[in-house]
């Protein structure tokens, strides 16, 4: 890594984050984009994953095109980004189609750091050529595994994002994910059209954690006695939309407070 990059990386991690020192493997990825490489980051949740592609693309400047399934996680960057001064948009279904115009015109003028879309807008060739006259100088597509039909959460609209490389000329895309087996990453790195990319990982352990399995006839009795013995926040996942719906009823008629995420 040369000086100039070091020091730059750490001046925008300090002026907008205000940390004093990067996350394990954070500034090795941060320093292949920088480089022009294609970079596949594979950091467990809570790793740091955005600032891998957000601190990058404040040093390059112009647009970063980040490319996210879903609007709430976009929001959410969005929210953090502009909290901290950086202007960001999320193009979504709630917008029209002026509202969309004005946003991209905006982006073409050089005033939109960070632009979040879905990969099903990027299929809409209108929509692909518009992006093209803004000066986007770096790609990153979060939850990359969800191009992989390997992955937990396939996306068919995952697989049209390598069309947009020849809109951009030579610049580097980054895909993050913090789910990727020996498959995933294969496939990630085929869909995409990574060139020679340099590929992260970080360790998924969490000496943290402990990990139990208990046969119960009766889950629910069991669970309500986990909640009552251990306390505190705890996160349940259940198979599908109907037994949410089902345990949400049954811990409100008991009396635990939850909040439910589809």
């Amino acid at each position: 890594m040369s000086a100039n990059i070091k020091q730059d990386i750490h001046q925008v991690l300090k002026k907008y984050w205000n940390y004093d020192s990067f996350r394990p493997l954070q500034e090795e990825i941060i320093t292949s984009v920088l480089e022009k490489r294609d970079t596949l980051a594979l950091l467990p949740t809570g790793g740091g994953k955005s600032i891998c592609f957000q601190v990058p693309g404040l040093v390059l400047g112009g647009t970063c095109l980040v490319i996210s399934p879903l609007i709430s996680l976009m929001n959410d960057q969005v929210q953090n980004l502009k909290k901290r001064g950086i202007s960001a948009i999320a193009i979504s279904a709630a917008m029209n189609f002026k509202e969309i115009d004005v946003a991209l015109n905006n982006a073409a003028l050089g005033h939109v750091q960070f632009i979040y879309v879905s990969p099903e807008r990027l299929q809409n060739e209108v929509f692909r050529q518009k992006l093209s006259y803004l000066p986007v100088t770096l790609i990153a597509i979060d939850e990359a595994h969800c191009i992989s039909q390997w992955g937990y959460d396939f996306r068919p609209s995952y697989l049209k994002i390598a069309e947009l490389r020849p809109y951009f000329g030579d610049i580097c895309m980054i895909a993050l994910t913090a789910s990727a087996t020996k498959p995933v990453v294969e496939d990630i790195q085929l869909r995409l059209v990574l060139k020679n990319a340099q590929v992260y990982r970080q360790s998924f352990n969490r000496g943290n954690l402990r990990y139990v399995v208990q046969q119960e006839e009766n889950k629910v009795q069991r669970l309500l006695k986990l909640i009552a013995n251990i306390g505190g926040t705890g996160v349940i996942y259940v198979r599908n939309r109907k037994k949410t719906e089902d345990l949400s009823v049954f811990l409100n008629k008991n009396k635990i407070l939850l909040i439910k995420r589809e």
